[in-house]
């Protein structure tokens, strides 16, 4: 069960198989966005992020392995974990997916709860969902029944607001998470507002947290893309020369 914080990308052609899925995702908490061909989904994911894509193969304007490899070699959607939804059940097409960048594959006709436990699973390697409300990363422990956060066991002065944007990141490290994603997903306001919230926001939770590599840990600017909070090694380069 989500707790409303994650957002599926369903790219489904069937109306009816789209609206079955979607009221499986809405009843278990998960947000839904349905994309019903590739067109869609292209213009679509710009604007409107997923934690988690739901992708069929056969679609009207494109396939689901082409898709596949646009969202692989995107720099902002590179690490979005991927569902295949098909009725594809050749062991064939399955490696090819797979290969392709993948997180797991489904057969349809999908069955509730093996689909919810499948999207929990990948989600859990994700680091979206945990089974307790503690994040451990390292030095930093995400306790969200208290709304804080900890370093090397030092508690941190954040705002509710610094908080929740917080936890946003570090749930998706590794991702470029763009300004517009941040706006609806943290604020719940719309994309088009213009505001310079986020960067002002970044920029405190980079100082307070120390998200400069200090403590294995940076907040980078991604030019013309967004924001990615990324493990860092600082000796790293020097060892690779060494």
């Amino acid at each position: 069960m989500s707790d409303g914080s994650v957002t599926v990308g369903l790219v489904e052609d069937d109306p009816d198989q789209a609206a079955l899925a979607m009221h499986w995702l809405n009843a278990a908490g998960y947000r839904c966005n349905h994309y019903a061909n590739a067109g869609e989904f292209r213009r679509g994911r710009g604007r409107h992020a997923a934690d988690l894509i739901l992708l069929d193969w056969e679609l009207p304007d494109s396939d689901g392995v082409t898709l596949l490899s646009e969202v692989r070699t995107d720099p902002a959607t590179a690490a979005t974990p991927i569902i295949m939804l098909t009725v594809r059940a050749d062991e064939d097409d399955i490696v090819k997916a797979l290969r392709g960048g993948a997180d797991d594959y489904i057969v349809k006709p999908a069955q509730r709860g093996v689909l919810l436990a499948r999207i929990d699973a990948v989600l859990r390697r994700t680091q979206l969902t945990t089974g307790s409300d503690e994040i451990d990363l390292g030095p930093y422990v995400i306790d969200s029944e208290r709304a804080r956060i900890l370093i090397n066991g030092e508690d941190t002065d954040l705002t509710q607001r610094e908080f929740e944007l917080a936890v946003y990141l570090f749930r998706r490290h590794g991702r470029i998470i763009r300004r517009e994603t941040l706006l609806e997903s943290v604020w719940q306001i719309a994309a088009s507002v213009p505001t310079r919230t986020v960067d002002t926001h970044i920029s405190r939770l980079r100082r307070k947290l120390q998200l400069d590599g200090a403590f294995g840990w940076r907040l980078v600017a991604v030019y013309q893309h967004g924001y990615r909070l990324e493990k860092f090694v600082p000796n790293a380069l020097s060892a690779d020369r060494a």
